[in-house]
């Protein structure tokens, strides 16, 4: 029996053997429940549960979190709610890996947000979330802070609860200034030149190599946040534009100030009044990285190039 409606333990783990051993007994309990589960992990880990798991692999829905995670902004609302709203009479249980060595150390403090978030987006839902860490393969700063976004812990010698649980302080501590860019283009924009705001990232997208609809959506994410700024941030904004390895940036400052926790992680109904601007750029992006406090906004959306032509 569960003590609280949602659950979200992190297990750190050892090894393979120990991974596929702790998470296909986390599956196969919810499944012997009747419970929906869901698994989101990267692709290897995913080979190997459904090895361990044989043919109860069928009953689970299983997603690449590389793919469908590679922008931690975008897990609440088009990994986790998705699965969950698909059964709000049942219990839910799901697997879900969003920091594992290789991520990158300008993606780690949206990770570690994310992380703490899921407790304010499920609380009181019948609902458990399992996170797994490499133990042997993360920083040792990266289980730390594990241990201030997880109320449960768990590792070969049980579970146990989190005495440094204090997911607001994980968020409050990487909302940090993003620094400075060595190169960009700029444009101040207000109601009359949100166009020109889009055509110039348009322009550097093309020059990257963009095309299609991926063209298409870097388009859109600048409109968003450009319309944001009108809407929410003082009636004007400062586009900047840069390339960072194979990345294009797309950065949007302006004077408003985001107190919702959650904005742009909820999904939003059709018939529901109300900007849809953030969730769409979480949704378009390869990765997003937010600061914000009174008086001062600025959101970078983050493009994988397209591979070169050969």
């Amino acid at each position: 029996m569960f003590a609280e409606p949602f659950t979200h333990p992190a297990l750190f783990y050892r090894g393979d053997r120990e991974y596929t051993a702790a998470v296909a007994g986390f599956v196969r309990d919810g499944l012997a429940a009747g419970e929906p589960v869901a698994v989101a992990v990267p692709a290897a880990k995913l080979e190997l549960l459904r090895r361990e798991l044989g043919p109860a692999a069928d009953r689970v829905l299983m997603l690449d979190m590389t793919a469908e995670g590679r922008n931690p902004g975008r897990i609440i609302p088009a990994v986790l709610l998705d699965f969950a709203d698909r059964h709000r009479d049942d219990r839910v249980r799901i697997v879900g890996e969003p920091i594992w060595p290789g991520r990158s150390d300008v993606e780690y403090p949206a990770c570690a947000q994310h992380e703490a978030l899921i407790n304010v987006a499920f609380a009181g839902r019948a609902l458990t979330i399992l996170c797994p860490y490499d133990a042997e393969g993360l920083d040792a700063e990266v289980l730390r802070e594990a241990e201030l976004t997880h109320p449960v812990l768990r590792d070969a010698d049980g579970e146990r609860p989190s005495p440094r649980y204090a997911p607001h302080a994980v968020v409050e501590g990487h909302n940090r200034p993003l620094g400075e860019p060595a190169e960009h283009v700029a444009l101040r924009f207000d109601r009359g030149d949100l166009a020109g705001a889009r055509a110039l990232a348009a322009d550097a997208a093309a020059a990257m190599g963009f095309t299609g609809d991926r063209l298409d959506d870097i388009r859109l994410v600048v409109a968003e946040l450009g319309a944001n700024s009108l809407d929410h941030g003082g009636g004007a904004g400062l586009l900047r534009v840069w390339r960072e390895g194979d990345r294009l940036v797309c950065e949007v400052g302006d004077t408003g100030h985001i107190t919702d926790p959650l904005a742009g992680r909820r999904p939003v109904a059709p018939h529901i009044a109300g900007s849809r601007g953030l969730l769409i750029v979480n949704l378009l992006s390869d990765l997003v990285r937010i600061h914000t406090r009174a008086g001062t906004t600025v959101v970078r959306a983050y493009f994988d190039a397209p591979p070169a032509k050969g």
